[in-house]
C-alpha cells in the first residue's frame, strides 16, 4: 500500500466519524469540550455555524452521527451528541450581537426563496451577510416550514423555534408570510438573480385505493396535514379510537399528539416488521412509554362502514420473507383478517412532492417520480438561476440534511451571482494542531473506560397527555451534561505518525489498548488487513500506512478500532507519535471573495 496522506483534508475527516457522519459536517467534539468546559455560548456557536438550529436539532435530529460515534465501538451505547447540542442552547449566553454582520451597502443581487422551512432559512443565513437582498415567501404565518407545522410542541416548543428562525431572518431578510406562490414564472417575472426552491414535501401519501375511502373523508385524515392543522390550531380534538397507519417518525408524532388530544385507544399499525419500522428507536420507545400498542405486519385491507360512518378498518396479516440480497416482500400468512374499530384514522404511510405550481415551459426538467432533475452536488436545476433544496430537491430526508443542502445551494447560487462556475466548489478549511503541552498533559483525558449513557429525564406522563404544549424531555442540567461530556473520545484528536523518528521499538504496540498498530511488512490492502494485530475487517474505514522504516517494515493503524487515547504519544521514547488536533470546517458562500 502507498504510504498514507494525511494533507488529504478528506483523510483525518473521515477518521472523524460523527462528524464526517453528519450532513452539515458540524465539529462535534470541539463542541463536546466546550460544554465540558461550561462555555455554552462558543459551543452553541460553533453549532451554528454549521447547522443553524442547535436549540431545534438539539430535541429533533435523526443523529445520523450517533451510529458512527466511536463511543459505540467500546460499549454498547453511543455519546448522547444530539441531548449534549441542546445543552448549549438552553444554557448560552446572548448571541446576537455574536452573528454575522449584515452590510449596509448591498451587493446589487436580488434571491427570492420560495418556501420558509430549515433549507431556505440556510440559504438565507449564508447570503445575507454577503449583502443579498433577499425575499422568502411561504404559506405558514410564520417561518420555519416543516419544522413548525410537523414537529409537535411536546417534542420542539415554539419559543425555541421563533428565537432560531429569529436569528436568521432578522439580517434583514424581507419575509413574505401568508403567501402562497401559485406560480414560478410570476416570481421569475421579479427578476431576481437566482431563486431557490425549499418547499419541502407538501403531500401526504394516502390508500384512495382501498374500498370506502372516499366515502369516510370526513374521519381520514393525511398524517402531516394533520399535524399541521393541530400546529396552528385548526384542529383541537380527535376521537376516542384512533388508528394511525404507518412506521415513520410522522407515524410517531401522530399517535403521541392523537393521545394529548382526546385518544383514549391508540393504535400504530405497520404494514413491515417491527425490526424494519423506519421511525427512530427513541421516538418508538417515547410513544411506547405512553402506552401506545404497535401492530407489526398487518396491510391496510379495507375501510369498513356502518349507518354511513366508519367504523374502522380490516387489515391482512402477513410475513416478511428476505431473499439473499435482502430484498424484502410481504407474503400473507391465510390467518383471518383482523377488525379494528376506530373514530378517526391518520394515515402517516410517506410524503411526496408536489409542484403544481411549477409551470412545465420554462425549462426545468422533472423525472419520473416528479422530482426535479438537479445536479446533486450543486443543486443547481435545467433551468440554470432555479436551484432547489431539502425536501423539495431530493425527496424527504430530515432537517439536518436540509440545512447541508442549503449549505451547498448557497454556494452555488453565489457563484453563479458572481458569474463563476458552480461547480468550482470551495474547498474545506483544515488544520492540525499540536496537542502535546508536557510531560502526561493532555487538552483531554486519555482514560478509555466502560461509561454507560446518561438518560434524558422526561416530565411526568400525566402531565405530558394532559397538555400538548408541554415539552417531554426536559433535558441534561449541567452536572449530567458534564458527565455525558466526558464519554467522548476526542477522535478529532489524530494520531500522527513520523515514519523518520521512530526506533521500532514495538512500545507504542505493547501499550495500545485494542491492538490497532502493526509493524509488518508492506503489501496489498486485502493481504494487510489479514496480518495485523487484529484482523481489520472493517473495509469502510481506512488503515493509516507509514512510509518504509529503517527495516523496510511500515507501520499500519486501523483507524476502525483506534481510540485516540494517546497513550501511544506518551509511550513513545522519540516522538515518532504526536497529538494533533483535527479542525475541519465546511467552506460557506463567499469562501472566494475572501481568499
Amino acid at each position: 500500500m502507498k504510504a498514507t496522506d494525511i494533507q488529504d483534508p478528506e483523510y483525518f475527516h473521515k477518521v472523524v466519524d460523527c462528524q464526517y457522519a453528519c450532513p452539515a459536517h458540524t465539529p462535534v467534539p470541539e463542541y463536546i469540550r466546550l460544554i465540558a468546559a461550561g462555555r455554552y455560548t462558543e459551543a452553541y456557536m460553533v453549532n451554528w455555524e454549521s447547522n443553524v438550529f442547535p436549540g431545534v436539532l438539539g430535541r429533533t435530529c435523526d443523529r445520523p452521527c450517533e451510529p458512527a460515534c466511536r463511543r459505540g465501538r467500546v460499549e454498547a451505547e453511543p455519546v448522547a451528541i444530539c441531548r449534549l447540542k441542546r445543552v448549549a442552547a438552553d444554557n448560552k449566553g446572548a448571541v446576537s450581537h455574536l452573528m454575522p454582520s449584515i452590510p449596509a451597502q448591498k451587493n446589487g443581487k436580488r434571491i427570492a426563496l420560495i418556501g420558509g422551512g430549515p433549507a431556505s432559512l440556510t440559504v438565507a443565513r449564508d447570503l445575507a451577510p454577503l449583502g443579498y437582498e433577499i425575499d422568502l415567501y411561504d404559506d405558514q404565518r410564520a417561518g420555519g416550514g416543516m419544522m413548525r407545522s410537523q414537529i409537535p410542541s411536546f417534542r420542539l416548543p415554539e419559543a425555541v423555534l421563533n428565537e432560531e428562525v429569529g436569528y436568521v431572518l432578522n439580517m434583514g431578510i424581507s419575509a413574505h408570510f401568508n403567501t402562497y406562490v401559485s406560480s414560478l414564472k410570476s416570481i421569475l417575472d421579479k427578476d431576481y438573480d437566482a431563486v431557490f426552491v425549499g418547499t419541502g414535501a407538501p403531500k401526504g401519501r394516502d390508500l384512495w385505493e382501498l374500498e370506502h375511502r372516499a366515502a369516510v373523508s370526513d374521519q381520514v385524515h393525511t398524517g402531516i396535514q394533520w399535524l399541521a392543522s393541530v400546529a396552528f390550531g385548526h384542529t383541537t380534538k380527535i376521537g376516542k379510537r384512533v388508528l394511525v397507519l404507518g412506521g415513520g417518525n410522522t407515524a410517531m408524532d401522530c399517535c403521541r399528539t392523537a393521545r394529548r388530544l382526546g385518544g383514549i385507544d391508540v393504535k400504530v399499525v405497520v404494514r413491515s416488521p417491527f425490526s424494519d419500522m423506519k421511525a427512530s428507536p427513541w421516538e418508538i420507545e417515547d410513544a411506547q412509554h405512553e402506552d401506545i400498542p404497535f401492530f407489526n405486519c398487518h396491510v391496510p385491507k379495507s375501510f369498513v362502514m356502518e349507518n354511513g360512518r366508519l367504523a374502522g378498518m380490516m387489515f391482512e396479516i402477513v410475513e416478511a420473507r428476505y431473499d439473499e440480497n435482502g430484498k424484502r416482500r410481504l407474503e400473507p400468512t391465510g390467518a383471518p383478517d383482523v377488525f379494528f374499530p376506530a373514530d378517526d384514522v391518520l394515515v402517516a404511510v410517506g410524503q411526496e412532492n408536489s409542484f403544481p405550481w411549477i409551470e412545465r415551459d420554462l425549462g426545468i426538467e422533472f423525472d419520473r417520480w416528479d422530482l426535479p432533475v438537479l445536479n446533486k452536488v450543486t443543486f443547481q436545476s435545467t433551468l440554470p438561476k432555479v436551484f432547489f433544496g431539502g425536501d423539495a430537491a431530493m425527496g424527504p430526508k430530515n432537517v439536518i440534511t436540509a440545512v447541508a443542502q442549503g449549505h451547498q445551494a448557497a454556494i452555488s447560487i453565489d457563484l453563479f451571482c458572481q458569474g463563476s462556475d458552480v461547480r468550482q466548489r470551495p474547498a474545506p478549511r483544515t488544520n492540525l494542531i499540536h496537542q502535546k503541552m508536557g510531560i502526561h498533559e493532555w487538552i483531554y483525558d486519555s482514560a478509555v473506560v466502560e461509561d454507560a449513557r446518561y438518560k434524558v429525564p422526561h416530565v411526568d406522563k400525566k402531565a405530558a397527555l394532559h397538555d400538548r404544549l408541554v415539552e417531554v424531555e426536559l433535558g441534561f442540567n449541567a452536572e449530567t451534561a458534564f458527565q455525558e461530556a466526558q464519554r467522548c473520545l476526542n477522535c478529532d484528536v489524530q494520531t500522527v505518525f513520523s515514519d523518520t523518528r521512530c526506533i521500532e521499538c514495538d512500545a507504542c504496540v505493547d501499550v495500545c489498548p485494542t491492538s490497532c498498530i502493526t509493524f509488518t511488512e508492506n503489501g496489498e490492502e486485502a493481504d494487510l488487513r489479514q496480518r495485523l494485530s487484529a484482523p481489520a475487517d472493517q473495509k469502510d474505514q481506512s488503515l493509516y500506512v507509514s512510509g518504509p522504516l529503517k527495516t523496510m517494515r511500515v507501520m499500519i493503524k486501523d483507524e476502525n478500532v483506534c481510540l485516540h487515547c494517546g497513550l501511544c504519544a506518551e509511550r513513545c521514547p522519540t516522538a515518532a507519535w504526536d497529538m494533533q488536533k483535527y479542525l475541519y470546517n465546511e467552506t460557506k458562500a463567499g469562501a472566494f471573495q475572501y481568499a
